[in-house]
């Protein structure tokens, strides 16, 4: 695209809206026009995050305000079944759409009307768009109209399993997936379990039965080996703001050097970093960046993998990500607006 690229952002206000502003707001062929909000509408959106005070002189406008068709790129900031309502009209006004929730991302209706618990508004739009993860489809990413970004979970995993499935030595009836996620990966909202009192000082496993983000990484498991999978995944909620932890686990089916196999695999990948042999990733290695850190091992010499793959859920696993796409959509360099340096401490 010829000069700065047209950006609309619907819902801005929640910690994956405001992380997408701090990227947005730093990319160098980003034109930010505007940020819709339904409750915060007129208000200057330096005035409800300080930190973009001097960045971005816009203010909240109301969606039935917005003139999103204008925008080259819409992202959609927002609660699960919003893009789906509107996705129609701005596909048909030629505006490409990336949307960092869920409506796009599983191709099977009934599969998603099932874990969301609604109907889907544009099923047709489903199969046209493309899930959003770079390392794995990044050509289709390059031509696609609409992005469905992955979730922040089935990135971790995804990547994290990727060079094995790849290279189809292992049991994929047994992939188990251990996962922990900061409280920010439950959005900005009031819930007594996210409450300071509830989520400091705690740890506990969730949605052990069932959660939803279980589908979308099956199906992108399946992709990956071109084979059904059999997974176990089971998430978190750690005393934490930002980050995910993912330990994974799967029985080989061969002797593998996992080590080089994953440097292999992610030798020319600007945002995975294949650790040194014997290392342990941590969360804040990664807080801030659009990176996943990963290590690989194989205790006592024996047949089963174990990969540790952290994230910060916000960037890699949300609004960087969707960055990342938005780069492969234009014609940018992959690593433009994205080369931040992790927090420390």
């Amino acid at each position: 695209m010829a000069g700065k690229t047209k950006i609309g952002i619907v819902g801005g206000t929640g910690y994956t809206g405001v992380e997408l502003l701090r990227l947005l707001a730093q990319h160098p062929h980003a034109e930010i026009t505007l940020i819709t909000s339904r409750g915060e509408a007129g208000t200057p959106v330096s005035a409800m995050f300080p930190s973009l005070r001097g960045r971005i002189d816009l203010e909240f406008t109301a969606p039935s305000d917005a003139a999103l068709k204008q925008c080259d790129i819409v992202f959609f900031a927002t609660p699960n079944g919003i893009a789906m309502q509107q996705a129609r009209a701005l596909y048909d006004a030629g505006t490409r759409i990336i949307d960092i929730a869920a409506d796009f991302r599983i191709k099977d209706i009934p599969t998603w009307e099932k874990w969301y618990g609604t109907q889907h508004a544009c099923p047709e739009l489903v199969a046209e768009a493309v899930y959003g993860l770079p390392e794995f489809n990044r050509e289709k990413i390059r031509g696609a109209r609409i992005v469905a970004n992955p979730g922040c979970y089935p990135t971790a995993v995804q990547l994290g399993f990727m060079p094995l499935l790849r290279n189809r030595q292992v049991d994929l009836r047994q992939l188990i997936a251990d996962a922990k996620s900061g409280v920010s990966g439950a959005g900005r909202k009031a819930e007594v379990a996210t409450l300071f009192a509830e989520a400091s000082d705690n740890f506990k496993a969730y949605g052990v039965m069932g959660h939803r983000h279980h589908p979308e990484i099956s199906q992108g498991l399946a992709a990956m080996a071109g084979a059904d999978v059999g997974l176990i995944f089971t998430p978190h909620l750690t005393p934490m703001i930002r980050g995910i932890h993912a330990t994974l686990y799967a029985t080989l089916s061969a002797d593998l050097d996992l080590q080089a196999l994953y440097e292999a695999a992610y030798a020319n990948e600007p945002f995975v970093d294949v650790m040194p042999a014997g290392s342990h990733p941590d969360t804040r290695s990664v807080r801030g960046s659009n990176l996943c850190r990963i290590a690989v091992h194989r205790p006592h010499g024996g047949n089963t993998a174990v990969v540790l793959s952290v994230i910060d859920n916000l960037t890699k696993g949300a609004a960087g990500q969707a960055v990342q796409n938005m780069n492969l959509m234009c014609g940018y360099a992959e690593t433009s607006g994205l080369e931040q340096v992790p927090l420390m401490p």
